[in-house]
């Protein structure tokens, strides 16, 4: 839900937002409002009109795609490197994903129609926009090598790490339905994974919970694909 638009520039910590200088953040600022994000809430369905885009500071936001009917698979995750709702700078405002909030926290939110005039004009947010693109689309194309070549203890492992990285948590809150939606496995493939982690101490997962107790080795157990995607952040 919103909360107050006057936020001070000193407490956002998206990094498209930071990254402007002080005038264009000035000129957006009156159109930035604060948004709690909370977990498990949808921000979008595909073919849904997008109303407003988000400038995560310490939340993250999964992107699904729709298998089937009630099966979803996540296709990239968005934290405060980035936005939710890219769609509108590329010129559509019809999302093609489910947004879900996966981690609990706060972003700025900006109506899109205000971004669409904005980055029409001189400055430094087109540039990031297209910069932030290009990282997303190369998580994006990486994911779906993961999901197709890589066993589901390492694709956990990465989600894992690519979660923390963007909530700067080492406890979240994580159910075994919500990770296989996430993963696109059964939640006995989640359970069998979960456990292998837990057998080597790496993580522990615990009423809906899970808490890393070694990144070092996690990161170990990971695929490549954390690296690559990592190196592109």
């Amino acid at each position: 839900m919103p909360r107050s638009s006057k936020k001070s520039r000193e407490q956002v910590t998206n990094r498209l937002l930071t990254s402007l200088n002080s005038q264009e953040y000035q000129r957006l600022r009156p159109h930035l409002e604060e948004f709690t994000l909370s977990f498990g809430e949808i921000l979008y369905e595909p073919g849904q009109t997008i109303r407003h885009v988000y400038f995560p500071n310490n939340g993250i936001v999964s992107l699904l795609s729709m298998v089937e009917e009630r099966s979803t698979l996540e296709v990239g995750i968005v934290g405060n490197e980035g936005m939710v709702g890219l769609t509108v700078f590329l010129g559509s405002r019809i999302s093609l994903n489910r947004a879900l909030v996966q981690g609990e926290g706060t972003a700025m939110r900006m109506k899109a129609g205000v971004l669409r005039k904005y980055i029409k004009q001189a400055g430094s947010l087109p540039d990031l926009l297209l910069r932030y693109t290009h990282s997303l689309l190369s998580q994006i194309s990486q994911t779906a090598v993961c999901n197709r070549f890589h066993k589901v203890n390492a694709r956990l492992a990465r989600w894992l790490l690519m979660t923390y990285d963007r909530l700067r948590s080492d406890e979240f809150r994580l159910t075994q339905e919500f990770l296989s939606h996430m993963l696109g496995v059964r939640r006995e493939g989640v359970t069998a994974a979960a456990h292998a982690l837990q057998e080597k101490n790496l993580i522990r997962y615990v009423r809906g919970r899970i808490t890393i107790l070694n990144r070092v080795g996690l990161e170990a157990e990971s695929c490549k694909c954390y690296e690559i995607v990592k190196l592109k952040l």
